[in-house]
């Protein structure tokens, strides 16, 4: 499942881990969170929320970074 980040502090929502806080168990997908959650460190709205880009699976970092 994708992760998302919050453009507003840099929070990443991770749906394998859920927001225990917010009551919001594992394995839920970002797009079905609630529209009325909030970022759990700035309180940002969901649609400050952006899909975290990162490294393809399965690709490796140069050495030395």
């Amino acid at each position: 499942m994708d992760t998302y980040v919050c453009k507003v502090c840099g929070y990443v929502y991770d749906p394998a881990n859920g927001d225990p806080e917010a009551n919001i168990e594992p394995g839920l997908p970002f797009a079905v969170l609630p529209e009325d959650w909030t970022c759990p460190q700035c309180h940002a709205d969901k649609s400050e929320f952006d899909p975290e880009t990162g490294p393809m699976p399965g690709m490796v970092a140069p050495i030395g970074e």
